[in-house]
């Protein structure tokens, strides 16, 4: 490695992925320096998006986290991280690599799986009365702002109840506040009356599936349903992560008074699927951002599912052929596109249900080394405290 010119050692390490970098840092000085360059992680981050070499799925169960190479499925490697002594993590989103993290409402992370460093997020509290928010009432979304070249975390809270901080008469009390890695900040979120007065009436309330924010176009995006037996009009809301600004997206007129929803995002573009029918469920997918939404595929309910549950698409197959689709808890299929058949991926030493996530592998946030070490042994300690110091005040989990 001493011989060689350090302009073919930074070809070839970009190459790599950064499981394997994160060691590579161990061989000289030089290669430390170069692995950890703010150019080199960036420049290995665009070949590995532009390539989609070292594609990992990302796997949770109620306490685990795994991850497993989309090419070699046979190899299933657990994750540890500080947020899983604290009881049930949830992921919410996946963005270059990282990933999102929360045990409450107020214990929340930003953590690289394939280098095991993380980000814990300063505690904030939310503005009304806790003892009335569900873990079902709690919205959460991860992005990247390529305008600012920052990270960002959205975080929503919607009232169980009418009237708890907002006159009764006008529906439920909701707050959004966003966090920036740049700055290591919240910040609170004013809402425009266009979208303030969609909130606060009782016909609508953000949509528990998934209920994570679904980025696309500088944007997250949810799904904001409206209530059954009530006259009004499915919305797709968008937080605007350069602006800071929460606003309204077309909807296909199609689907405006569907009952059953979800939101999704294949290959940069959004889908919404749509379940009106027992036996298959219909996608449609917005191929320009803002113009006008198109039915895509129809997705026939595989013979090994009773029911569909849930449905998403998650990637492309490398000769774009087949698309990997989430069915139901975490049952993963390639759909062939012209013979409408399925292919379960068959993931080894996986059992049970997982929800799954596609992570590239990056070197975003840095490296970090044996996540083992006493340092992060500390900070497990100090955040159970901070998630029980939560629960205690009487946030209910409704697992």
């Amino acid at each position: 490695m001493a011989n060689l010119p350090m302009d073919i050692v930074n070809d070839v390490f970009l190459r790599l992925p950064a499981t394997t970098l994160v060691r590579c840092r161990l061989l000289s000085k030089l290669c430390f320096s170069l692995i950890d360059s703010s150019d080199f992680v960036a420049s290995h981050l665009k070949r590995t998006l532009e390539t989609e070499e070292h594609l990992m799925i990302l796997l949770r169960s109620p306490r685990l986290l795994r991850t497993v190479y989309l090419d070699a499925p046979d190899k299933l490697s657990d994750v540890d991280h500080p947020l899983q002594t604290g009881g049930f993590t949830e992921v919410f989103g996946s963005v270059n690599g990282l990933i999102g993290l929360t045990n409450s409402p107020v214990d929340l992370a930003i953590f690289n799986p394939s280098t095991r460093k993380i980000h814990r997020l300063p505690i904030e509290p939310i503005d009304f009365s806790e003892r009335l928010i569900a873990r079902e009432n709690v919205f959460y979304g991860l992005g990247y702002d390529s305008v600012s070249d920052d990270y960002k975390v959205v975080r929503m809270v919607q009232s169980t109840h009418k009237g708890d901080g907002v006159v009764e008469s006008f529906g439920r009390a909701f707050e959004i506040k966003v966090f920036s890695l740049k700055s290591n900040k919240w910040k609170r979120i004013l809402l425009l009356f266009e979208v303030q007065i969609l909130f606060i009436k009782l016909y609508y309330r953000l949509l528990y599936r998934r209920g994570n924010g679904v980025l696309a176009s500088n944007s997250l995006h949810w799904i904001l349903p409206r209530s059954r037996g009530y006259i009004a009009y499915n919305t797709v809301i968008r937080f605007d992560l350069a602006s800071d600004d929460l606003g309204i997206l077309r909807y296909p007129l199609e689907l405006l008074h569907e009952d059953d929803m979800d939101i999704g995002v294949l290959d940069g573009c959004l889908c919404l699927m749509c379940y009106s029918e027992s036996s298959h469920v219909g996608v449609w997918i917005l191929r320009e951002y803002e113009r006008k939404w198109s039915k895509f595929i129809t997705v026939p309910k595989p013979e090994t599912v009773v029911s569909f549950e849930f449905v998403r698409p998650m990637i492309y197959s490398k000769d774009r052929s087949k698309i990997l689709l989430e069915i139901n808890n975490g049952k993963l299929m390639w759909f062939d596109l012209e013979s409408k058949g399925f292919e379960t991926l068959g993931i080894k030493g996986c059992e049970g249900p997982c929800n799954a996530e596609i992570v590239v592998s990056s070197l975003v946030l840095g490296c970090k080394g044996d996540p083992r070490r006493a340092q992060e042994k500390k900070m497990m300690l100090e955040g159970n405290k901070r998630g029980d110091g939560f629960l205690s005040k009487g946030f209910k989990l409704k697992l």
